[in-house]
């Protein structure tokens, strides 16, 4: 049964690791038309007005104390860091480049995992992480852009933002529930990104269609949809080793920079996602302890 939920839980992640692999291509195709601030803190409050219709529709109770906590360090890594931080990386690197960088959160979301879902990766599973890191490092440090840029920086600093949220909302999702972490990440942000989204919005007239349509999707599906898929799986699966399938983000993301932004795929590109993707699959059979009293949601 263990056995069987975990396996669901990693379905539910790579469904949703699907859906984030579009984001940084997305980001970066309206990025010209928008300021990034306005991505960032816009994104947020459009998904925040669903997410409190659905709380309101279903008759939500309030969360506690503790989880009211839990939701602001959410909230702080996925509402308001991440996707301002993103953005804001998008103005100075490409897609592929930032999805390569962004190969270190597997292994960031699982050492934070460690301190606050309390799981005990072994030692075989901390290998397979830190190689699938190491792998998906070597893979941006064999291309052409090897210097380090602002873009970078705020990678990075996106990176320890959405470890956090994702550890502590894939915990929290445990008693809580998925979609209820993510719907009340974004109310209690709504109201830190309101002013924000409204100061930077551009003149609806002057940004092309297909922009807002792919702003849309990063509110809906980026912010809001696919964080329900993804923080159920961590929930089913484990924060830490669901989150490794993010290794696989990496080369979602190159597949459709490629296919939309004209970026270029090479077969060196495939060969290493293939090699990822061997190393997801090892670090699958590794065993993870953790305490599983809370029945997920």
């Amino acid at each position: 049964m263990k056995q069987s939920q975990e396996w669901q839980g990693m379905l539910l992640g790579f469904l949703g690791v699907a859906a984030f692999g579009l984001t940084l291509p997305v980001t970066r195709t309206i990025v010209p038309y928008m300021d990034p601030l306005f991505i960032g803190f816009g994104r947020a409050t459009v998904a925040a007005v669903v997410a409190a219709f659905l709380l309101w529709q279903q008759k939500v109770p309030l969360p506690d104390s503790k989880q009211c906590m839990q939701l602001v360090a959410v909230s702080l890594g996925v509402v308001i860091g991440f996707p301002v931080l993103s953005s804001v990386a998008m103005q100075t690197v490409h897609a592929s480049h930032g999805a390569v960088v962004l190969g270190l959160l597997p292994l960031a979301t699982a050492l934070v995992a460690v301190f606050v879902s309390h799981e005990k990766p072994s030692i075989g599973f901390w290998l397979m992480s830190i190689l699938g890191s190491a792998v998906v490092v070597r893979f941006v440090l064999g291309g052409v852009e090897t210097q380090i840029s602002i873009g970078d920086i705020a990678l990075l600093a996106a990176v320890f933002c959405a470890a956090v949220g994702y550890a502590v909302g894939g915990t929290l999702s445990r008693t809580l529930g998925g979609w209820q972490v993510i719907c009340w990440a974004l109310v209690f942000a709504s109201p830190f990104t309101l002013i924000p989204a409204i100061w930077y919005m551009p003149e609806i007239q002057s940004v092309p269609h297909a922009a807002w349509m792919g702003f849309l999707y990063l509110a809906l599906v980026s912010q809001l949809f696919g964080f329900f898929l993804w923080n159920k799986g961590l929930a089913m699966g484990g924060v830490a080793r669901v989150s490794q399938l993010q290794l696989l983000q990496v080369f979602i993301t190159l597949f459709v920079a490629y296919i939309f932004l004209n970026e270029p795929l090479s077969t060196r590109t495939w060969l290493y996602g293939l090699g990822v993707v061997a190393i997801v699959g090892i670090g699958k059979s590794m065993p993870v302890a953790r305490l599983d009293n809370a029945k997920s949601q």
